[in-house]
């Protein structure tokens, strides 16, 4: 089962993610949701609420929906039954993302998510799904990210994917993929090819993630044996890493760069810029690749981020130096078809054209 997805990208912000459309309740009701592979809750604002960004969204109505039902504090997914006043009482949620002060809470809710079956039938598929009927967002929910909602794709039971496979819909697995021009899908159920690369996860049975290991970087020609492990996740928009990596990653791509670097500018993220030529084909961008647990290889086909200044063209090595978390972000997996396989726990990946 397959969706399309596509990606926004109002670089002032420095906040671009990959959403998709989907359709809740009965009647249907559209909501853009960011998909988020290092969170489980999916969640859409809620109608009556105190959210109120800056620009109209949709929101869930909970009495508008035939279909919808309240989840009760004595179901399994209910996961703050501390809170509760009684076992028949709505189930309340809250979730607190790693971005500063970014966070959701309201209650679960359970209704129909409307999908299509991707064979020749395009068959219409309504599966039952629980998700956080938003109540009070914070931070950054609040204007540039997912202001209408957040597709979690986590581990855990309660994200979609789990919920899919748990009722037998799709198989126990999805992929993204993230064409060069933001546009590309998300498919429940797809294990991806035979001939994709692989790399297992590092599975907490406590917290289950999409963690991976990463057992040397290439920058050009230069090869750095460098263990870390990392989160893959598109829900950030650029890779975070930390010392000593990040500086040997950085300083070895300063290195080859042949274009002048710019001073630092507290309005970028990002350390190493440098000026573009003005015939952009004349800038030497290094290659960068990483070498996966296992061996396998996974090239980063878009390491830099151009900005476009009032007279001028700057590029940026996208990553930004994390003090906590290593994440993989949605910049490294631009032009792949990304597997999560849940079954036997791998990530797998593939070169694709993501409007085939």
């Amino acid at each position: 089962m397959a969706t399309r997805l596509f990606g926004s990208a109002p670089w002032d912000c420095f906040c671009s993610l990959h959403y998709t459309t989907v359709q809740l309740g009965t009647p249907g009701m559209k909501f853009m949701v960011a998909l988020d592979t290092g969170s489980d809750l999916f969640w859409v604002p809620c109608e009556g609420t105190a959210y109120a960004p800056d620009f109209e969204v949709s929101k869930y109505d909970p009495e508008g929906s035939s279909t919808s039902k309240r989840v009760s504090c004595n179901n399994s997914l209910c996961a703050h039954r501390n809170r509760c006043m009684g076992s028949f009482n709505n189930c309340p949620y809250m979730v607190s993302y790693v971005s500063a002060e970014t966070s959701t809470s309201g209650i679960l809710v359970e209704d129909v998510l409307h999908l299509k079956t991707e064979d020749s039938h395009r068959e219409l598929v309504e599966a039952y799904v629980t998700f956080g009927c938003g109540q009070v967002q914070s931070g950054s929910f609040l204007d540039v990210a997912a202001p209408n909602g957040l597709f979690g794709l986590g581990m855990e039971k309660i994200s979609v994917p789990s919920i899919l496979s748990r009722e037998g819909f799709t198989a126990d697995s999805f992929s993204m993929c993230f064409g060069h021009d933001g546009v590309g899908r998300i498919n429940f159920g797809d294990k991806g090819s035979p001939d994709q690369e692989e790399t297992p996860f590092n599975v907490n049975p406590s917290h289950p993630t999409y963690n991976i290991s990463v057992t040397q970087i290439r920058v050009g020609t230069d090869l750095m044996d460098i263990d870390f492990t990392a989160l893959f996740d598109s829900g950030t928009s650029f890779t975070y890493l930390g010392d000593p990596t990040y500086t040997r990653l950085s300083e070895s791509f300063n290195s080859l760069a042949r274009d002048k670097r710019r001073p630092p500018d507290p309005r970028i993220p990002f350390e190493y810029c440098y000026d573009m030529s003005s015939d952009a084909n004349a800038s030497f961008i290094p290659s960068l690749s990483l070498t996966m647990k296992g061996g396998s290889q996974f090239a980063v086909y878009d390491p830099i981020i151009v900005i476009s200044t009032q007279s001028e063209l700057v590029y940026c090595l996208a990553v930004v130096k994390s003090t906590q978390l290593n994440i993989i972000g949605q910049n490294y997996m631009t032009g792949y078809n990304v597997v999560f396989d849940r079954e036997k726990f791998v990530l797998g990946w593939k070169k694709f054209d993501c409007r085939l």
